[in-house]
Formats: structure tokens, C-alpha cells, sequence
């Protein structure tokens, strides 16, 4: 099985999440790091629509730019998320079973 993450080498959520699917028997992780080579908005609407989250479930509200999208609707937040991709939350997990952000990390274990 192949493992997707968008991933913050800089965030112990998402390395903690990297440990888990690397743990896992059988899965072949690829690694992106979203902030070197961020998700085009097509890319993160369908994440998010395969996790069953809203774009404003997956904004990063401990960031100073996200007070600024307190009352945004779903497309401006995904428009802010694509120019600044420290928006986004992490880490998100993508394989054949779903989507899921690893907050706490063990719920990736969901989709494996």
C-alpha cells in the first residue's frame, strides 16, 4: 500500500505521524513536504473531500494569518492555504482507504 503525506519536518504532529506509517508493515510512504512544494487548490479541495473535512477544518488557526480568515467561506480559505501554505494543518495522510489528518497521529491508522 502506498502512504501519502503532506508533511512539516519542523512539526512533532507530523513527524510522529512519519513514524507510524514508516512502522507500518507494507507500506511505502512518500514524503512531501508541503511547504517546499505546496498542493495545488484542486489537490487540497479533493483532500479534504475524501477526509470528509471542511477547507476552515484544515486551516491552521494557530497562525497569525488565519485571524484574518475568521469569517471566510470555505473558498477564500482555500485561496489563502495556496499562498501561504503554513495554513495548511498538518500532517495529511492520503492512501487507497482515505484521507485523514494526523491530529492526534494515531488516526492514521484508520486508513492503513
Amino acid at each position: 500500500m502506498k502512504a501519502t503525506i503532506w508533511h512539516n519536518p519542523r512539526c512533532s504532529k507530523s513527524r510522529e505521524t512519519l513514524a507510524i506509517l514508516q512502522g507500518a508493515p507494507g507500506v511505502e510512504v512518500e514524503v512531501i513536504e508541503y511547504l517546499k512544494n505546496p498542493p495545488t487548490r484542486a489537490t487540497l479541495a479533493a483532500l479534504y473531500e475524501r477526509a470528509g473535512m471542511t477547507a476552515r477544518q484544515g486551516l491552521r488557526m494557530a497562525e497569525d494569518a488565519a485571524r484574518g480568515l475568521k469569517y471566510a467561506d470555505g473558498d477564500a480559505i482555500l485561496d489563502a492555504m495556496i499562498v501561504d501554505p503554513i495554513l495548511i494543518e498538518r500532517p495529511l495522510v492520503e492512501t487507497e482507504k482515505g484521507v485523514r489528518l494526523g491530529r492526534p497521529p494515531e488516526k492514521v491508522r484508520e486508513i492503513l
